[in-house]
């Protein structure tokens, strides 16, 4: 996946951390912090880690997929080749082995990188992982702060806010002090 679609992808699961909590109260009564999700993502070890396990999936159907598009491509160049010298009989016969090869392969494909494919499920799964940590990280240090209401920079509607404000690198301690934990995952 590339960084640009992933960042895009997390940002969006990642809006539902806009707001760990607002109580009914008055706007000038609520206390405000932010994160920014991009950063998290990129310096929290567990979330590099799963994408790293997500990369080398990618590239192993990549490679499967590859050989399966060589086989269809040996096997229309032979029937090509072969047709004029072959018996109706014969060039049925790779006539029907192409199609097979070429249907695998739309299947495997489709398979993999299909809307419900195993690449969406499987990045899914990584992503909903990670962000659960990362919000019960974001809901821990907000309480520990005193904070109702937690925005994501990221998603690029905090046109300014006071750094000190700034939950980012609180929430990335947390994370990785949870990850360290024996059990944890």
């Amino acid at each position: 996946m590339r960084n640009a679609t992933r960042g895009r992808i997390w940002a969006a699961t990642l809006a539902g951390l806009a707001l760990v909590a607002a109580p009914a109260a008055r706007a000038a009564d609520l206390h405000f912090g932010y994160i920014d999700s991009s950063r998290i993502f990129q310096e929290y070890g567990d979330a590099r880690e799963a994408q790293q396990r997500f990369d080398r999936l990618v590239t192993g159907w990549r490679d499967e997929a590859a050989e399966k598009e060589k086989a269809v491509t040996q096997l229309r160049q032979e029937e090509r080749d072969q047709s004029p010298i072959l018996s109706a009989l014969k060039r049925q016969e790779k006539e029907a082995a192409l199609q097979r090869a070429i249907s695998e392969y739309e299947t495997f494909i489709q398979d993999i990188w299909g809307p419900n494919g195993k690449a969406a499920q499987e990045n899914d799964r990584a992503t909903n992982e990670i962000v659960q940590q990362i919000r019960a990280a974001v809901e821990k240090v907000a309480s520990q702060k005193g904070l109702e209401v937690v925005l994501d920079a990221a998603g690029g509607f905090i046109v300014y806010a006071d750094k000190t404000l700034d939950l980012t690198t609180d929430v990335i301690t947390e994370l990785n002090a949870q990850s360290n934990k024996p059990g944890s995952h």
